[in-house]
């Protein structure tokens, strides 16, 4: 039987589709590392209370990335070249989601629209990122080799997410709402298609390294458009919405260590 366990005990199991996937992973925890990095040197100077949080936010994205690193270095493996239609940052970005890497590679200060454009992307991302850890660590989280690190990224991801909303509140109290709720629509639905169209091209490769057969591969192309048609629908409303998280200020200290790893 098909399903997200099955489908991630095959991934893991075989070493050429492991290394695909934690290549991918790491990756993409790069990026966002050194986005959050120039985000945090590029704040304006009335908004510069954030710089510590956002710092910490691209040194966990770092870690993240130096996690999945560590678990190929573990299995005796190295990172592979990422494909181009798996880089879900770059797609987004093609589609004009988020700060553009031409604008942060400038030293030219941030406004404050693109903090607000940063904080709503990251809002809607960082959902895609806690969904998909919380089904991991449900699946995987006492796994004796991928488990303690799905529940340190997921731990993670989950104060990321409630730093966006914290941060956007704020900023809708300040009278940036309309902003902030049009940006956040625009995000989410570009967004979903990019993961739609990322989800299909992981699949794809992943297939061809385990050696799918057809069915297999098209029951899995039915199912990622199955999830896009339900998103697409109205599924992405639960990217948009804002409420003020239990933990006050999830961001506020240094990133946590991860010496393990």
């Amino acid at each position: 039987m098909l399903s997200a366990r099955s489908l991630f005990q095959e991934i893991i199991d075989n070493d050429a589709s492991f290394r695909l996937f934690c290549s991918i992973a790491a990756s993409g925890e790069a990026q966002g590392g050194w986005e959050n990095g120039r985000i945090a040197a590029l704040l304006p100077e009335g908004m510069s209370a954030l710089a510590p949080k956002v710092t910490r936010h691209g040194a966990d994205e770092d870690k993240h990335g130096r996690i999945f690193n560590a678990l190929l270095k573990k299995r005796g493996l190295e990172p592979v070249p990422v494909p181009p239609d798996t880089d879900y940052t770059m797609l987004l970005e093609q589609r004009g989601i988020g700060l553009a890497h031409d604008k942060l590679r400038r030293e030219e200060p941030l406004t404050e629209h693109d903090v607000i454009v940063y904080l709503a992307h990251s809002r809607v991302t960082e959902q895609r990122a806690a969904d998909q850890m919380d089904m991991l660590v449900k699946y995987f989280g006492d796994h004796p080799d991928v488990g303690r690190a799905i529940r340190m990224i997921c731990h993670d991801e989950d104060n990321h997410l409630a730093y966006c909303h914290e941060e956007l509140l704020r900023l809708a109290a300040e009278g940036h709402g309309r902003t902030i709720l049009d940006t956040l629509h625009e995000c989410a639905r570009a967004e979903v298609r990019v993961y739609r169209d990322v989800s299909l091209a992981v699949m794809g490769h992943l297939g061809g390294v385990l050696g799918w057969s057809r069915p297999k591969a098209a029951a899995l192309a039915a199912g990622i458009n199955a999830m896009y048609a339900y998103e697409r629908a109205g599924g992405w409303r639960r990217m948009v919405s804002l409420k003020q998280p239990e933990l006050h200020d999830p961001m506020g200290g240094p990133a946590p260590a991860a010496p393990a790893f």
